[in-house]
């Protein structure tokens, strides 16, 4: 039996509602909620990803700006408007949109960022208040995850959950906000042993490792909740067909455009063994700029009340 969606698109929905009513609610106190992103380079992925949040942060009543930055931007500038932007009081959350072009550390910028200001919670005094299970913003991914958890009632307290993935920016922080619900957690990477053998412990399995299917039938315990965050490029017909079988709309779809997307997880054995998952594309996409309206308003709260 096939398990249930975990539908992205419609948990992504309720909290952007609710973030653009909580919108709403600060600025009656004379001024909306304030967003800065900052691109630098021409990166198309990260054009696209910008021009999608700033959309949806402009939906939500959050008032919103781009800095954009040339490639050849020097770390000097980068820092000067990282410091007028965390000297702004109409900016209530600053995003630095990643990857930076070569030559500039993203973490010596990442941590330029007022910690009271770091929309993505990237800063290492939040992460440090994260790793403490102290309040703070969190990284939108983790949060939403979470966020998705608790509304589709998803028990996580005693659990056994399995993230694949060590990343700063997912796997990380999943795991330790798992474990702030008092789940038992398996952090795994590419060097575990026996891979499969972990991951089929797990009631709760969340991929996050950037190769297309990686996780098959054998990795997937039965009824378990599998959260697959990877978002991959399928861009020949053998792995589509080995990926969706004969799905005609799958295969229509990718001799169209050349690709389809395929996430960690094998997308026919995600839905056949789950007890519920998430869709690639559809599932845990929606959740990541729906937690970022959230925590920008979150901040501009904070802010207020510390003033």
């Amino acid at each position: 039996m096939a398990g249930r969606i975990l539908d992205g698109k419609k948990i992504g929905a309720a909290i952007r509602a609710d973030a653009a009513e909580a919108a709403r609610e600060f600025a009656r106190s004379g001024r909306p909620p304030g967003l800065a992103v900052v691109l630098v380079g021409d990166d198309p992925a990260s054009a696209i990803y910008v021009r999608g949040k700033i959309k949806a942060s402009r939906e939500a009543g959050i008032s919103s700006e781009t800095h954009r930055l040339p490639a050849t931007t020097a770390a000097p500038e980068l820092a000067g408007l990282l410091d007028r932007l965390n000297r702004d009081e109409a900016v209530d959350a600053i995003l630095l949109q990643l990857p930076l072009p070569d030559g500039l550390d993203a973490s010596e910028f990442l941590a330029r960022i007022r910690p009271d200001k770091d929309v993505d919670g990237f800063h290492p005094e939040n992460v440090g208040r994260l790793v403490a299970g102290l309040p703070g913003p969190c990284p939108c991914t983790p949060a939403g995850i979470m966020e998705m958890f608790r509304r589709e009632g998803i028990e996580v307290k005693g659990s056994r959950a399995v993230v694949v993935g060590r990343s700063d920016i997912v796997g990380k922080p999943l795991a330790l906000l798992l474990l702030h619900q008092h789940a038992t957690v398996t952090l795994c990477h590419s060097r575990t042993r026996d891979l499969p053998a972990v991951c089929r412990e797990a009631d709760i399995l969340c991929t996050a490792i950037g190769r297309p299917a990686m996780v098959r039938a054998d990795a997937i315990r039965e009824g378990a909740v599998v959260v697959d965050v990877g978002m991959n490029r399928a861009e020949n017909e053998a792995d589509v067909r080995d990926f969706f079988g004969d799905d005609e709309k799958r295969l229509a779809r990718f001799r169209r455009n050349g690709y389809t997307l395929v996430g960690d997880v094998h997308p026919v054995a995600m839905r056949e063994r789950s007890s519920a998952y998430t869709p690639v594309p559809g599932g845990v996409g929606p959740l990541t700029i729906a937690m970022l309206l959230a925590n920008t308003v979150a901040l501009a709260v904070a802010r207020q009340s510390d003033r």
